[in-house]
């Protein structure tokens, strides 16, 4: 009997390990972190297609919910948000990429997408003539804040991204949104006590350090903003290779 219970012990804790969850990854961001439905479509691609080839995925799991077109104020109001933040569970990470598209119109017929600039506490109550529905709009800081504090309130670890770096050149340097998105992506981090990674830096480093020709001709195919396969896969090394250097993130050591 003594030894069927040990037995019985030790089946029971080894079922345990093989059914615990691993820690989730959740990406929210727009087209840049998945294009489309992630497949490749008209050949363009999102840098969260292959994050998970960057880590040892026997211990995380990578869920990419990012969405094209969307901003950080619509990923909220369309109830994105909403679905991500129902399944993160304490420990988890959300890692919270937007900007692109922010800049657009706050109320038009069209996408009704923008935000306000910068990262205060400003508001804007409109009735919106894309949906049709009475929207109070904020900042775009004012987002990625919400962002971080819901994801601390289950507790789970946010970590903000700058923008990816666009193909656009001027004197032989890519333009950086230094003193835009970049700049109050990493001021709401701030705020809020997450992680940040300036993303629109290191890509724009890196594209630098390959030269325009080759980034222009060999990762864009279509516009200035979405990338190749290629392209992709060298953001998404960017991504974990800045989390390697994030001190106490916990996310180091799963970095191949």
């Amino acid at each position: 009997m003594k030894v069927l219970s040990v037995l019985l012990i030790g089946l029971s804790t080894l079922f345990f390990f093989q059914t615990k969850e691993k820690t989730t990854i959740f990406l929210v961001g727009d087209s840049t972190v998945q294009n489309g439905s992630g497949k490749g479509e008209g050949r363009l691609w999102g840098w969260g297609a292959f994050f998970a080839d960057q880590l040892d995925t026997t211990q995380v799991e990578v869920v990419n919910r990012a969405r094209g077109g969307r901003s950080s104020r619509t990923f909220i109001s369309e109830g994105l948000w909403d679905q991500v933040h129902a399944q993160i569970d304490s420990g988890d990470y959300v890692i919270i990429q937007f900007g692109h598209n922010d800049g657009g119109a706050i109320n038009d017929d069209f996408r009704a997408r923008g935000s306000i600039r910068g990262n205060g506490d400003e508001m804007e109550e409109i009735d919106n003539i894309l949906t049709g529905q009475r929207e109070m709009v904020r900042s775009y800081g004012w987002y990625i804040r919400k962002y971080c504090h819901d994801t601390k309130a289950k507790g789970g670890i946010p970590i903000v991204c700058s923008l990816v770096a666009r193909n656009v050149w001027k004197d032989g340097k890519v333009d950086r949104a230094t003193e835009s998105y970049a700049k109050w992506a990493r001021e709401a981090a701030k705020m809020e006590g997450a992680y940040f990674i300036d993303l629109n830096d290191l890509v724009a480093t890196k594209y630098e350090s390959l030269g325009q020709d080759y980034v222009t001709s060999g990762l864009f195919v279509k516009d200035h903003t979405h990338t190749n396969k290629e392209g992709a896969i060298i953001n998404a090394k960017l991504v974990a290779e800045a989390i390697k250097e994030l001190k106490d993130c916990g996310l180091g050591d799963l970095v191949k």
